[in-house]
């Protein structure tokens, strides 16, 4: 608990330049000799410190004390992704908006801010398991409601999972906007590579808001139409001949990476798309498939991958291809579309192995189509950890279909249901206030556990009326992974005798497919109120979900994460107008100091005090040399700006508190130096516009 309190990492608006810690850095805790401990690196990925691929990480996680505190500000403009200018949403400015990297077993708390000028606004971190912190799932109407324009709420939770993730709007259409990024949680991986790319998001793209395409649709019939995919939040358009378009000004670019011959990449695919499933693959490349969403898998190789809506592949890609320039490809799947007639050009990217390059490849594409809408197959998706279901409780069989109402509009519904939320009144804020009678069309399905060893099993028939088609639907789980038990393109019998329970396809997005049906487990060990929803935004806001509450009477509050905030003193405590020996914390608005430690510091420009592990005030000097405190453990955290910092502790208390490394037997003293080596960006108190950036600590011990 109090190496949580002192063992922190900042981040500012983005933590996409920060280069994650490795688990094997002299900050984290040392729970094995360092002889034994694994060094993860390009030959040895499949260990991180003493944990692995084959540890549990649902019973699991390892304890780094790392905090790291993120930014995200949602806003509107006018946005340029391909050659063509139209309003959008951004995260940060930016599509996708910045990455938000931390390692397995740190702690995030991350302010979201909604900078737009009428719409509310949410924030879900998919694929986030959100172990015993459901109010920070992000869903308006379950967990939470909107975030008015110009509010900010702040999410907290730890990371109890490795590999990659989303985070996006979880209101409306806002995602299609604009309003996603990637998450990568840093750990262990099935197969060794040199470097990892980061993620890449796969999208499909129109030159007007969705929120008018969907009114089209739902006034008029008028079909769905998009105008362009994008790579990474980048593409090109051809501008019309002649065209009068002012917005049309044709200055889009290719998404481009470089390649080292002979090097192993990893890349993290996202398809972040409005409805599309695309199949990804590298002319002259193969792809060794490691990850499924947030589940490690046995490696496999493939030419291609198919991925719908919300689902993540990450692959590793060998550069063993002859020197050249060669296309990046996301196809579309036709077979899960439509309007095949309708459908803009395929996606493309760059790789190039000379960064110099600026020809257009002349690969050819060699690889086939997929015939069917459907996901890679189940027999290559195989988890690394193996887990089998065991202890089923019940079977709960839900009829997915669409009705039109009297005024045409479409409605999805789950036996009969359509979901709709009162964002006033969310799921999670009348369960904890005790009422417990919800609305019919909250979709509620409860499910309990006495044990939180027991499995639950949710059979989703699709029986869509036979004048639409067959029609898929990745359908997403929240608060969980789920084991794919049955994925089959007819209808259930009614047994579960073709289930599979040894070790199945495990993941939190997968396919409903067309007139089938698709049977998930999922073991009931997260008290919350998790929404089940089809990942086509479309769909979804026509209703087309369920919420799961699970274990009502066990649902509470999340733990609080400590992070510190520094800020710089207020008008009335001028820099450098107190001096040590009067200041007297208990004086200062209030406040009650209730930790404090001795500091020895040459040229010291800031000192950080934490105050009940939930306000911190920062004071700075223009000419001080020592602050000396009462003594009391534990201690207080102290930084400079650039300089080294001579830190002397006394330990006072049984508990382990210092940011160093390796035990402290009580009673003694030690001194250590640290290097601050980044600038913190500091702002006003009170006002709290907790504008941060990144610092770095490095703890290596250096002689006295």
């Amino acid at each position: 608990m109090l190496r949580n309190l002192l063992l922190l990492a900042f981040a500012g608006h983005s933590l996409a330049a920060a280069t994650p810690v490795d688990s094997t850095s002299e900050q984290q805790p040392i729970l094995l000799p360092p002889s034994e401990r694994c060094q993860n690196g390009p030959t040895s990925r499949k260990c991180w410190g003493e944990y692995d691929t084959n540890t549990n990480y649902y019973t699991t996680v390892p304890d780094t004390g790392k905090t790291r505190t993120v930014w995200l500000n949602v806003e509107e403009g006018t946005c340029n992704q391909d050659g063509y200018k139209r309003p959008c949403m951004t995260v940060n400015g930016t599509i996708p908006g910045p990455a938000i990297i931390a390692d397995w077993g740190d702690n995030l708390v991350i302010h979201v801010t909604n900078s737009m000028r009428s719409n509310g606004t949410a924030m879900h971190w998919h694929g986030v398991r959100q172990l015993n912190s459901n109010e920070y799932d992000g869903v308006p109407g379950v967990t939470q409601c909107p975030i008015p324009p110009g509010e900010t709420h702040t999410y907290k939770f730890r990371v109890t999972q490795y590999g990659t993730g989303w985070y996006h709007s979880h209101l409306s259409f806002q995602t299609a906007e604009g309003v996603f990024g990637p998450i990568i949680f840093n750990g262990p991986a099935t197969a060794d590579y040199d470097e990892d790319l980061g993620a890449m998001f796969l999208q499909d793209w129109a030159h007007e808001s969705t929120f008018a395409i969907w009114d089209r649709k739902e006034k008029f019939g008028v079909t769905y139409s998009l105008s362009n995919t994008l790579m990474n939040g980048t593409n090109t358009f051809n501008c019309p001949a002649g065209h009068r378009d002012k917005n049309c000004v044709g200055d889009g670019k290719k998404f481009q990476t470089v390649f080292k011959k002979g090097k192993k990449y990893r890349l993290r695919l996202i398809n972040s798309s409005i409805d599309s499933q695309f199949h990804f693959h590298i002319d002259g490349h193969n792809l060794t498939v490691i990850s499924n969403d947030f589940v490690a898998i046995k490696p496999y190789e493939t030419q291609s991958v198919s991925m719908t809506a919300g689902q993540r592949y990450d692959v590793i890609v060998h550069a063993n291809a002859p020197p050249g320039d060669y296309w990046i490809r996301g196809g579309w799947n036709e077979a899960c579309v439509d309007v095949a007639n309708d459908l803009p050009e395929e996606m493309t990217g760059i790789v190039r192995y000379d960064a110099a390059s600026k020809a257009d490849p002349t690969s050819t594409d060699t690889v086939k189509p997929p015939s069917d809408c459907a996901d890679e197959p189940q027999a290559s998706l195989v988890p690394q950890l193996k887990l089998d279901v065991t202890n089923i409780t019940d079977t709960t069989v839900e009829e997915l279909s669409m009705l039109i109402n009297g005024a045409a509009l479409l409605q999805w519904t789950i036996n009969s249901s359509t979901l709709l939320l009162d964002w006033k009144k969310p799921t999670l804020k009348r369960i904890l206030a005790h009422d417990r009678i919800f609305p019919t069309s909250y979709n509620v399905v409860p499910r309990k556990s006495n044990s939180g060893d027991e499995w639950a099993v949710l059979v989703i028939e699709n029986k869509a009326p036979a004048a639409l088609g067959p029609v898929q639907h990745p359908i997403h789980l929240h608060g969980h992974d789920f084991w794919v038990l049955a994925q089959e393109g007819q209808k259930w019998d009614g047994t579960t005798k073709g289930f599979k329970t040894v070790n199945p396809v495990r993941r939190d997005v997968a396919m409903l497919p067309g007139n089938g049906h698709l049977a998930i487990a999922f073991k009931l060990d997260n008290p919350g109120a998790w929404l089940i929803h089809c990942h086509i935004a479309w769909h979804s806001s026509e209703g087309l979900a369920l919420e799961l509450v699970e274990s009502e009477k066990s649902i509470t509050l999340a733990p609080a994460i400590s992070a510190f905030v520094l800020f710089t003193a207020s008008s009335a405590l001028q820099v450098g107008c107190i001096p040590p020996a009067q200041l007297k914390l208990e004086s200062i608005h209030g406040i009650v100091h209730k930790t404090s430690v001795a500091f020895a510091c040459e040229n010291c420009t800031c000192i950080a005090i934490e105050v009940n592990s939930e306000l911190r005030t920062c004071f700075m000097f223009s000419s001080m040399k020592s602050l000396t405190d009462s003594g009391y453990c534990p201690a207080n955290r102290l930084r400079c700006v650039g300089d080294k910092l001579l830190r002397q502790t006394t330990r006072q208390c049984p508990l382990n508190t210092l940011m160093h490394p390796w035990p402290i037997d009580e009673h003694s003293t030690h001194q250590t130096p640290f290097q601050v080596h980044r600038r913190v960006a500091l702002t006003t108190f009170p006002e709290a516009r907790r504008t941060l950036h990144e610092v770095g600590l490095t703890g290596k011990p250096e002689p006295m």
